[in-house]
């Protein structure tokens, strides 16, 4: 396609990529160093074809890839494809250049040869395979009497996606066909001598592959997926509308409406589940960067770090896999930096020198779990109790009473951290609050496991999709609110006389265990509803990442399967809230994050 520039480097790194694949021990470390700044160059170029700009220019990039090739073949470079070793025993010498592309000497013509080639219909760009076709045959020879004409093959304007063509060549039928083999979507109709009545060139006996026909797609910008998401999710509205229309006609009437809205609602679902599927994305889009990163991150902390990934073809939505490229990039640089030990630390306490990070994905019903482990030097709890009495958050006595596995959260704080060194890369604390903050956003949940001296594991638990979920509507005073479905472990109706008390706070019993209550209205700073003195009143418990709360609320109005939407500014910034839905009247309720609508103190 005439990138010359794109030619040279990619050839520099197919003789580097030559010599380490066949002398695999004169691999360095800087070898990978050069190969990978090969690779970023490469992107570059794409970029910059992309945006129909000029490549920058790498010549020390080049100069390295010489320096280099030199050293190990003991040749200059040459404008050949893959450089040779040279034999230890003798000096070698260099292959003289090949000359500059002239025209054909003078002399008998060669035999020509009729060519007929036809595009595959599922090929996405036909003519780019067109234009290799011409382009791999004028390797071969004189191309004569191309129908249609170059321009029209470039443009794709293919009448059945057939091209003819005379070629002529010193070579023969068959290593002709060889070549056009070799281009994918291409079928070889008719390649034989011109004014010849033989048959075409017949493959010869033998086992032979029949690729299945692949899956016709198109390309659909995101916005427009995400503007279909709305409409689908409209339409289960304005459903849920026309229902509580019907609820007010006449019972007579009302079965053939029931009926149609039932069907419209089953119709309307399928397509908004179609549509979530179209939007699933496999983790691997922003977990592919991940080995790179790694290397890069090791090499700049003198660390020995293997990476291992595992389920990363686990399909999400992609809303919620945008928001965990940062996330899984901070977890990464936290656990090589103050993770792993640098190898003599590791040998000294009797640890392999090279450290392993694993990135683990499985399915789990509904959810995804994503685990982000070491084998590092683990979290100190003590140390993160400390740091945050030292910052005002906690009193020494309320850091006592944390369990170990909120001693671990508290690394979550802002600011809260057990780093000796933070450094440009990353620090425990340092972002680890922003980590959190996306993963809950994205309506998942995080939680830490750690034993110093021998890893940690932090694991994120994350839905499928965040567009519909199930909610628990309650009332407060004159307020509906919705708790997601999946946060509540079991709803109590009891009166305030049976409650425990415990330092001023009081408690309900669930299960095995006491929980704290908290009045949802003094939570959101609501009026509460008229409370008849130790009347029954009920209880949401729910679970948040640091333990259960039970919320006191006045009505429990149901469950309901809703569209979530996403709160813009100012709205996005209030604690506790997760987003915002509409009921089937047309009433706005907002949906409560219990994470951060909860207050530390009120946690068990």
């Amino acid at each position: 396609m005439g990138f010359e520039a794109t030619a040279t480097l990619s050839h520099r790194l197919e003789d580097l990529l030559a010599i380490v694949r066949d002398s695999p021990q004169l691999q360095q470390r800087t070898d990978i160093d050069l190969l990978l700044g090969g690779v970023d160059a490469l992107l570059a170029h794409v970029k910059s074809a992309h945006a129909a700009l000029p490549f920058a220019e790498c010549p020390e990039l080049l100069e390295r890839f010489g320096a280099r090739l030199l050293e190990l073949t003991g040749q200059p470079l040459q404008p050949t494809r893959v450089a040779q070793l040279a034999p230890p025993s003798a000096p070698s010498v260099p292959e003289p250049a090949p000359s500059a592309p002239g025209p054909l000497p003078k002399g008998p013509l060669h035999p020509r040869m009729l060519v007929k080639v036809r595009i595959a219909p599922q090929c996405a760009t036909p003519g780019v395979r067109g234009f290799l076709v011409y382009k791999r045959l004028s390797t071969l020879g004189q191309v004569f009497d191309l129908k249609p004409p170059l321009e029209e093959v470039k443009a794709g304007k293919l009448v059945e996606g057939v091209i003819t063509l005379e070629l002529e060549t010193a070579d023969g039928e068959a290593r002709v066909s060889q070549i056009l083999r070799t281009i994918a979507d291409v079928e070889v109709l008719v390649v034989r001598p011109v004014g010849s009545d033989a048959a075409p060139v017949v493959e010869p006996e033998g086992p032979r592959i029949v690729g299945q026909e692949p899956a016709r797609t198109v390309r659909v910008r995101t916005e427009l997926l995400d503007q279909f998401l709305d409409a689908a999710g409209e339409l289960l509205l304005a459903t849920a509308q026309v229902r509580e229309v019907g609820k007010g006609l006449p019972a007579a009437v009302r079965p053939p409406l029931d009926e149609s809205v039932d069907r419209l609602h089953a119709l309307v679902r399928e397509l908004h589940d179609k549509v979530m599927k179209a939007r699933m994305t496999p983790l691997s889009v922003v977990t592919d960067r991940l080995p790179r990163a790694s290397r890069d991150i090791a090499r700049r902390r003198n660390r020995d770090v293997e990476l291992k990934l595992s389920g990363t073809e686990i399909e999400l939505d992609r809303a919620i896999v945008d928001e965990l490229a940062d996330p899984l990039l901070h977890l990464l640089r936290n656990a090589i930096d103050h993770g792993i030990e640098p190898p003599d630390e590791r040998t000294a306490v009797g640890k392999p020198p090279r450290g392993i990070v694993a990135l683990n994905v499985r399915r789990n019903k509904d959810r995804v779990v994503l685990e982000v482990e070491d084998d590092g030097r683990g979290m100190d709890g003590t140390r993160l109790r400390a740091a945050a009495v030292e910052r005002g958050l906690y009193t020494a006595e309320e850091a006592a009473r944390l369990t170990p596995q909120q001693a671990l959260m508290l690394c979550c704080l802002p600011g809260v951290t057990t780093a000796g060194d933070v450094t440009d890369i990353s620090g425990r604390g340092v972002g680890m609050d922003a980590v959190k903050r996306a993963v809950e956003s994205a309506g998942g949940s995080i939680d830490i496991e750690s034993t110093l001296g021998h890893g940690t594991r932090i694991r994120l638990h994350l839905p499928l999709t965040v567009a519909v979920v199930n909610l628990l509507l309650v009332g407060v005073g004159p307020e509906i609110l919705g708790l997601p479905i999946a946060k509540v472990l079991g709803v109590l109706e009891e009166r305030p006389s049976k409650l425990s008390f415990s330092q001023g706070n009081r408690l309900l019993a669930f299960g095995t265990s006491m929980v704290p209550v908290h009045p949802l209205a003094t939570l959101l700073e609501l009026p509460m509803g008229a409370v008849v003195e130790d009347a029954s009143r009920f209880f949401v418990v729910v679970d948040s990442d640091e333990g259960r709360v039970a919320l006191e609320v006045d009505r429990l109005l149901g469950q309901e399967e809703v569209v979530l939407k996403a709160l813009s500014k100012p709205l996005d910034q209030v604690p506790g809230l997760a987003g915002v839905t509409i009921l089937g009247n047309g009433r706005p309720v907002f949906i409560l994050d219990v994470t951060r609508l909860v207050p530390s103190e009120a946690r068990g």
